[in-house]
């Protein structure tokens, strides 16, 4: 990803000032502020009651393991059943590469989104993990929203409980996501007594400690056991496409060194009302 001086960087038509360049703000800049941990801890047994299925929305294969991967472990490990819904395959994160055309990178995306759940260790310890794709095309789902929309009528059920992006996560496909899932939560809440959660994945990179943009106030904090922490970083090192850079285009690695240290820090955050 190009380094960008977002001071002077036009405002993103969808995105505005959420901007993923450079860097971001460092892992350890998250650390010391002191304002994570104030944040409410979030009790799995209290909110995710056992016998509500989980949702996670991943717009794209990687994104549950980015956002979720502790929490994941967690709510199989208690007894609910999870359901990683990928709204796209990730098919165009390497445009114009000859190494990964689109048609194979939907797969290879595929494989090593059932590869990462295998090292939370989903194959023996976690058989209540399903997935399934909604098959938008990567990049759109910002424009397909009411199509979207429409697919949750017949895929969420009584009680469920959504985990979706960040609705201002400051990607298209993250904000579009977040922003639909939000919207029939809010929807059919007292209907299908729906609960759902918002995820931090890239809004770690454009936020600054404090950063007013985001609810402090309404963020829960779950925090990972060293066990739970290891093996989300190991699950996060199976994307393979999104961690080595591109040598048939030059392309730097989609997940940086630096952005796969800020989401293997020992907590997520999760907004919810």
């Amino acid at each position: 990803m190009a380094t960008v001086n977002s001071q002077y960087a036009p405002l993103h038509p969808i995105v505005g000032d959420r901007l993923i360049a450079g860097d971001g703000t460092s892992a350890q800049d998250w650390q010391a502020w002191q304002g994570l941990d104030s944040l409410t801890r979030l009790d799995i047994s209290t909110h995710f009651p056992t016998h509500r299925r989980v949702c996670i929305f991943a717009p794209h294969p990687d994104d549950e393991i980015l956002g979720c991967g502790g929490l994941l472990q967690a709510l199989v490990a208690q007894g609910n059943q999870v359901l990683i819904v990928s709204v796209t395959q990730g098919e165009k994160s390497h445009p114009n590469s000859p190494l990964y055309p689109t048609d194979k990178l939907a797969k290879i995306r595929a494989l090593e989104s059932q590869l990462a759940l295998e090292t939370l260790g989903s194959s023996l310890d976690l058989p209540n993990v399903s997935m399934i794709s909604l098959n938008f095309p990567d990049g759109e789902i910002f424009g397909r929203q009411a199509d979207f929309f429409d697919k949750l009528t017949s895929l969420i059920q009584p009680d469920d409980i959504l985990i979706t992006p960040f609705a201002y996560d400051g990607h298209p496909d993250h904000e579009g996501t977040g922003q639909v899932v939000q919207r029939f939560a809010h929807e059919f809440k007292s209907r299908l007594n729906l609960t759902c959660y918002q995820v931090l994945i890239w809004a770690w990179h454009w936020a600054k400690p404090g950063d007013s943009r985001i609810l402090w106030h309404k963020a829960w904090r779950f925090d990972l056991s060293e066990l739970q922490a290891q093996r989300k970083s190991y699950a996060m090192r199976c994307f393979s496409s999104q961690i080595y850079a591109d040598p048939t285009t030059g392309t730097a690695p989609i997940l940086s060194d630096t952005t796969l240290t800020r989401l293997s820090q020992p907590f997520e955050v999760y907004l919810h009302d």
